[in-house]
């Protein structure tokens, strides 16, 4: 299981970073992003602090730490210059929250994102054909997710990638332990997306390509 979507107490989410790590690697996770909500306002503490956390548990963990951020709830005018930020202080995965349908996303974050030099739209809800396109073009991945509310467009999502070939993964979105899971769940998420066996097994490998391009 690799998840490139999870958030720590440095956001919203309930564990220090070392204890999601630990958690993660105990249910057999091979590598995990963490992707704490950010703007304008923390972007800079939390990609330092980060970084620096990802790199000491990568000197003793089998599990591999990915620094990272999710961009959310920023106006779709300002998501590029906060993305060319994050890249410049070294942020290995850039994730923008996407439009779903449980919260009240400003209109045309999903496209400015995919505008963007992203790797992840995450739960990008009712999403547009065209949008699908550009991130085919783009070369950005869509996101499957395990998240309660947000996973409510999965299939949606995973019919216009099918039909367009776009990238897709499957994250948790973590918050609390109880979020984390197995890969075989995750497999039956996917199916309950109405992927095939042949895509469930794509869109799990495409985190791990993500994760062999950087580390």
């Amino acid at each position: 299981m690799i998840d490139l979507h999870t958030h720590t107490f440095f956001s919203d989410g309930e564990l220090i970073p070392s204890e999601l790590v630990r958690r993660a690697e105990a249910y057999g996770y091979k590598a995990i992003a963490i992707t704490d909500h950010a703007d304008i306002s923390n972007y800079d503490f939390l990609i330092s602090r980060t970084i620096k956390v990802c790199e000491k548990l990568n000197k003793k963990n089998k599990i591999i730490s990915i620094p990272g951020i999710e961009i959310t709830h920023v106006h779709p005018d300002d998501i590029n210059d906060l993305v060319e930020k994050s890249r410049k202080m070294g942020a290995k995965i850039i994730v923008v929250h996407g439009e779903t349908v449980t919260e009240p996303v400003l209109s045309g974050t999903n496209r400015r994102a995919l505008e963007a030099d992203i790797d992840i739209l995450a739960h990008p809800g009712l999403i547009t054909e065209e949008d699908i396109e550009l991130a085919v073009e783009k070369g950005i991945c869509v996101e499957i997710t395990t998240r309660k509310g947000h996973s409510i467009t999965n299939g949606h999502v995973a019919a216009l990638s099918k039909k367009h070939g776009a990238k897709m993964v499957l994250n948790t979105d973590s918050h609390a332990p109880s979020d984390l899971i197995t890969i075989d769940y995750a497999k039956k998420v996917l199916r309950g997306a109405g992927l095939s066996e042949d895509d469930c097994i794509k869109t799990l490998l495409n985190s791990k390509i993500i994760v062999d391009k950087i580390s």
